[in-house]
């Protein structure tokens, strides 16, 4: 039994094997979605040939502390921001010495949502070595494990947009 549905579960072994071919490694930084992303790519054996780090940074100090996001970023934009994404990205991929990040904030609900950040509203960020940041912003539809899967969705094809470069 797994947590995961069999096409995101294949998506996964999909961008675990693309990472195999180009030698190259994945850490995460996940907010909103509290280590779905590396719970998933772990699910897979084998997965640590390239899956090498990932960080749960739900809370502000711990984006700062872990990943050295700026204060004034957070401050500024908000930890649900464009800034603050890639910044979380930047910062997994410097901390980690992966390859690759790829990083999540967003608001899953039902609390926390304000009027110009709904809930469901989702930033995704992949950095890599030698390439600039990608960014994406999402609006998700439905419940909190709905929003949550659907970031999970969006990162792994994220990276796999990232791998094409």
């Amino acid at each position: 039994m797994t947590l995961f549905s069999a096409p995101l579960l294949h998506h996964a072994e999909n961008l675990l094997q693309q990472l195999r071919e180009k030698k190259l490694t994945l850490a995460t930084a996940e907010s909103c979605t509290g280590g779905l992303v590396s719970a998933l790519l772990t699910e897979i054996s084998g997965s640590s040939d390239v899956f090498s780090y990932g960080n749960i940074t739900y809370a502000n100090a711990t984006k700062m502390g872990m990943l050295g996001v700026e204060k004034s970023l957070i401050e500024t934009h908000g930890a649900v921001s464009e800034a603050v994404a890639r910044a979380m990205a930047q910062g997994a991929q410097k901390t980690s010495g992966a390859s690759v990040a790829v990083a999540i904030t967003g608001i899953a609900g039902p609390n926390g949502a304000t009027a110009d950040k709904p809930v469901g509203l989702v930033h995704i960020a992949c950095a890599r070595v030698g390439v600039v940041t990608l960014h994406e912003v999402h609006q998700f539809a439905g419940d909190r494990t709905s929003v949550r899967l659907q970031a999970v969705a969006a990162a792994l094809a994220l990276v796999g947009q990232m791998l094409k470069e």
